[in-house]
């Protein structure tokens, strides 16, 4: 039910379901009221005024129950209504003080703080005692049945009043957490789903500069060089057209299994990674006409350990093709106690390491990060580089005796 009640408070459950029972209680006591002064009053003026008072009062305690909102009869005006109309009770006759302690939770309902509540309550008060000042006079029955009572029915409802208003402030605090953490809740899961979606799409974008993009600048340097030998070397340009039709169709493979998201995770690889590694070094050389000294062991790892490798020579082989101006490139791939070590290095002209803004080495590095792993690039220039990958034993699968000499 909608009322004016302390801010805050007009949905809580606890005060909702009291301002209900309240309203039953308060229109019960209303008619019975009524009915009393209709029948068992004796005639006389007082009666007719009580009875016309009591239903001006139902009539703004019922505008105010049902329409809040109205801008005629305000919460506080039908609390200083009250108040005038508790006087003139308690001035007409003194049985009609009863009305006073049914309209208590009034002063609590209709205020908007406690200490508004409390402050209409000392009015009520003063007013219901005035007019049985009025009535009575300086007596000793205005102080026994009047003051004394009305002194402590007022001492109990604020006591009560100030507990319930607690309770009930209470309990909104802690609706008002609930509803905070709950935002938060859908705020931070929003940040993961973003954050997911952020490192997906760097994912995304390392696999295909690892395979795709590498690829496709091989097809390139190959056709320029079939292109430029057609005449003077047609078996060499022959053979060269060959590797770009290979290195198509594994293009061709790779997207493939980007876009249907074959890999599984954390699940032992089909086949070894020496394999693969020899094919493409084998395809390296032919290609390049490099010298490449490889020294494989034969380790079975798990998927993600696999790929990882797998990125890690073709992308330093990418850089030796592209920038070394190498003669011979060695390649390293063993066991150690803490993991797999794989070793790229070449005796190309080198680089300065802190100058190097290039995307495929800061990919290697994340990549191995994810894995526990970390990348370790040593060069100058005019000496070579080196580039070391290292992966620890758990995540290479090795603690399950997968590795095998």
């Amino acid at each position: 039910m909608d009322m004016t009640i302390p801010a805050g408070q007009a949905t809580d459950p606890f005060w909702a379901a009291t301002i209900r029972r309240w309203n039953a209680v308060c229109w019960v006591l209303f008619a019975a009221m009524a009915v009393g002064l209709a029948a068992l009053d004796r005639p006389g003026g007082s009666k007719y005024w009580a009875l016309g008072l009591l239903g001006f009062l139902v009539l703004c305690y019922a505008v105010v129950d049902r329409f809040p909102d109205n801008r005629v009869l305000r919460p506080h005006t039908y609390l200083l209504v009250l108040i005038t109309v508790l006087g003139v009770f308690a001035y007409l006759r003194g049985s009609f003080g009863s009305l006073f302690m049914v309209t208590l939770p009034h002063f609590w309902m209709f205020s908007r703080t406690p200490r508004a509540s409390l402050l209409f309550l000392g009015l009520a008060t003063g007013s219901t005692l005035t007019g049985s000042w009025l009535r009575l006079g300086n007596s000793t029955k205005f102080f026994g049945e009047t003051l004394v009572p009305v002194v402590i029915v007022v001492a109990v409802g604020m006591l009560i009043g100030l507990w319930v208003h607690s309770v009930v402030a209470q309990s909104h605090e802690r609706a008002r957490l609930i509803v905070e953490l709950e935002q938060t809740q859908a705020e931070l899961s929003e940040a993961h789903q973003r954050q997911g979606a952020a490192d997906e799409r760097e994912r995304m974008a390392r696999d295909i500069h690892d395979t795709l993009a590498q690829g496709f600048a091989s097809i390139i340097v190959l056709a320029e060089a079939a292109r430029a030998g057609l005449d003077s070397d047609p078996a060499r340009s022959a053979q060269q057209l060959r590797s770009i039709e290979s290195t198509a169709r594994e293009n061709l493979a790779e997207a493939r299994e980007l876009v249907g998201s074959a890999r599984q995770q954390g699940q032992p690889a089909a086949g070894s990674v020496t394999v693969t590694l020899r094919r493409i070094l084998d395809r390296f050389a032919e290609d390049t006409g490099l010298a490449v000294d490889a020294d494989l062991e034969d380790i079975e790892c798990d998927q993600p350990t696999r790929i990882a490798l797998l990125r890690c020579t073709q992308e330093s082989l990418a850089n030796v093709r592209k920038h070394a101006r190498a003669s011979t490139v060695g390649v390293v791939l063993a066991r150690q106690p803490y993991g797999v070590e794989l070793e790229v290095t070449d005796d190309g002209t080198g680089f300065v390491v802190g100058e190097s803004a290039g995307f495929g080495l800061d990919g290697m590095r994340k990549r191995l990060a994810e894995l526990g792993g970390e990348l370790t690039v040593t060069s100058s220039v005019g000496d070579g580089t080196r580039v070391l990958a290292t992966i620890p034993m758990d995540a290479a699968g090795s603690a399950e005796g997968g590795v095998t000499a």
